[in-house]
């Protein structure tokens, strides 16, 4: 269930095999924080444009980094049962390379995940590592010329270290060549870090790890290291190095190559970290980013859009949190129903049919994979009529889900989703509105949305010096507005017109009346102009 460091090498073969049976893998992800305060403007608006938002969030993606991935792996046993295998990686940015990674904390986030019992030790002291393409590339160079280096400043690990060269150092000097030692107690992570940094300071030493946390060293010739080096059996060949540095990138690249459906709830932000962090830095290219992710992954579904979709043209409650969609979709199951998709955890992953653990990303990416599951049903039962006739396979699920496959939402912006295979098309949203402030000048945005903040909320921009433009993504705050504001003595409201209120097409106006003007009095003092060749 849970995944470190410590284990995850030995659990790699098993992922690979369950992935390659799945019909489907869901995702979740907790941060170090979402939204960077720097600069302020970074912080989501209805304003945004798709090109704009990911430029924000690009911002952030970059200054914060992944605490834990929630991977939950559907396997269809038969029939109507789905097998879910749900994990959680705790993820800790590489240590072998040649910088050190920096990242940034939001105290909100921290405190938030806290609150619902995340294990910080576990991130910091047990966190697979990770690098992306670039990152690797670096490493692989430094590697080839031997200028690698460690970038682990933690006190724990220069003591090991310490204690280690020092008393390999002492033996050593006594020892005889073939004669053996063996280093006990260490972690997977110092089993592969002790054996290069004993080999880079020692000339006539040799390492094996043993296996059990054990490497045993040998003292050795110059000319017997020398082969032992050459040997296709070398535990610390540059390949194995990079395996072990590249951590959860291996995984990824598994999630890549077999091409599964990606379910997610809300998942631009987990998409661009998948990116960043696993795959290349962010492009500046809005539409390179989404051709990307697409090439990575053919098929996302994130069930933001569908519930959405649900609320709209189905009697769906209006809840908005993943644990309660997925709580009113098990209240929407019908005993009779025998072709209603039966979900079981795995054994070995059975806390979460015991337990709720909200906001831990194992078990979010299950509620995410269940409510898939659940929708689709729902969906393919309206669309026959309830009359499903045969156990449905997960492919005529995809089929109805078709309309909804790689939409990813887009929370409160110039688009209601994201379409990562086509051009995004525009949302239908309430009108904007315009506020006109006469007699209290130097009114600024924050002003002006502390005046509406207590009857509904907007998002403010300044169109000029005296107008603020308003957007709302709910028609009864606009209906409230111009009830109350319409006829306000200093903030009148009225519906924005773009011919009418937009400064740059009133400033075409005037250009256009002063150029008429000047023709006007061209031709009456001196008749049409005229031009000679």
């Amino acid at each position: 269930m849970e995944v470190g460091a410590e284990g995850f090498a030995r659990l790699l073969p098993r992922l690979r095999r369950r992935i390659r049976r799945a019909a489907f893998v869901a995702l979740d992800t907790e941060f170090t924080g979402l939204y960077s305060t720097f600069p302020q403007s970074s912080e989501p608006s209805l304003f945004d444009s798709p090109v704009e938002r990911y430029l924000k969030i690009k911002q952030s993606v970059q200054r914060f980094t992944v605490t834990q991935l929630g991977l939950a792996i559907f396997s269809k046993e038969n029939s109507n049962k789905y097998v879910v295998h749900s994990y959680n990686f705790f993820l800790f940015p590489s240590m072998l390379g040649v910088r050190d990674v920096e990242f940034t904390l939001s105290a909100s986030s921290i405190q938030f995940l806290s609150h619902y019992g995340f294990d910080y030790n576990k991130f910091l002291k047990d966190g697979i590592p990770y690098m992306n393409e670039v990152q690797e590339k670096i490493f692989r160079q430094h590697l080839l010329a031997g200028s690698w280096t460690f970038c682990s400043t933690s006190a724990a690990n220069r003591d090991v270290l310490r204690k280690v060269i020092d008393e390999v150092t002492c033996w050593i000097a006594v020892a005889e060549e073939e004669e053996t030692m063996i280093l006990q107690d260490l972690s997977d992570y110092h089993v592969l870090e002790v054996q290069l940094v004993l080999r880079q300071a020692l000339q006539n030493v040799w390492t094996e790890p043993l296996g059990n946390k054990k490497v045993m060293v040998k003292k050795v010739s110059p000319q017997h290291r020398q082969l032992l080096e050459n040997s296709s059996c070398d535990p610390c060949q540059m390949e194995l190095i990079l395996l072990s540095a590249r951590g959860f990138t291996n995984l990824f690249q598994i999630l890549v190559e077999a091409k599964k459906p990606l379910v997610g709830h809300n998942m631009l932000m987990d998409l661009m970290h998948l990116h960043d962090k696993f795959y290349k830095p962010l492009p500046e290219s809005y539409e390179e980013f989404k051709r990307n992710i697409h090439n990575l992954f053919p098929v996302i579904i994130d069930t933001k859009t569908i519930t959405k979709s649900m609320k709209k043209n189905y009697l769906f409650p209006r809840v908005s949190s993943l644990s309660e969609v997925y709580a009113v979709l098990c209240s929407s199951l019908n005993p009779k129903d025998p072709l209603w998709p039966v979900i079981a955890l795995a054994s070995d992953c059975s806390r979460y049919a015991e337990k709720e653990s909200p906001h831990e990303a194992g078990y979010d990416a299950f509620l995410c994979g269940s409510v898939l599951l659940m929708s689709a049903h729902l969906l393919l039962c309206r669309s026959t009529e309830d009359s499903v006739e045969a156990h449905p396979s997960f492919s005529q699920y995809l089929t109805v889900l078709a309309e909804h496959v790689n939409q990813v939402n887009f929370i409160r912006g110039g688009v209601s989703s994201i379409n990562f295979s086509g051009e995004d098309a525009p949302c239908h949203r309430p009108p904007a509105l315009v506020v006109h402030v006469q007699g209290w000048p130097g009114l600024n945005e924050r002003q002006i949305y502390q005046e509406f903040k207590g009857l509904c909320h907007f998002d403010v921009r300044r169109l000029s010096k005296n107008q603020f433009i308003l957007l709302s993504n709910k028609y009864k705050h606009v209906r409230l507005v111009l009830r109350d504001y319409k006829h306000h003595p200093h903030l009148p409201v009225s519906v924005y017109r773009h011919w009418r209120h937009s400064p740059r097409v009133n400033c075409l106006l005037q250009v256009s009346g002063i150029v008429a003007l000047w023709s006007l009095l061209a031709f009456v003092l001196g008749g049409a102009p005229s031009c000679s060749l």
